[in-house]
């Protein structure tokens, strides 16, 4: 359990991340931005990569979080680099990524309550 903690831990670093990296910025701006946009792609990869990980208690346990949309993007990202629509990841962070972030956050808060035995 304590393993799928430190990977919920990772997603929530990583999406609040990509997060980040969007504010106030619009498309365009992250489009053109070389940087911005490879630290986009880095953190939804290891968003996805960490789901990939999770133990399928886990994920059985929560079924209402989407845990095979990162998994999806990740291996989008990784396999099909040069044809990625920015646009997806621009509003999948700007509008996604937040009530994502606030699922997993409380996955995490039920998992560490079992692991208290509260």
């Amino acid at each position: 359990m304590q393993r799928d903690l430190l990977l919920l831990a990772e997603m929530i670093e990583a999406a609040e991340r990509a997060q980040s990296l969007v504010a106030g910025a619009d498309l365009a701006t992250v489009t053109a931005d070389l940087q911005r946009r490879e630290a986009l792609l880095w953190n939804f990869t290891v968003l996805g990569e960490a789901a990939a990980q999770l133990d399928d208690r886990v994920t059985g346990q929560f079924p209402e979080v989407p845990w095979t949309q990162p998994i999806g993007l990740r291996n989008r990202i990784v396999h099909g680099y040069w044809s990625i629509d920015m646009e997806i990841l621009h509003t999948t962070a700007t509008d996604l990524l937040p009530g994502f972030v606030e699922q997993l956050r409380r996955v995490v808060e039920a998992l560490g309550a079992d692991e208290d035995g509260t």
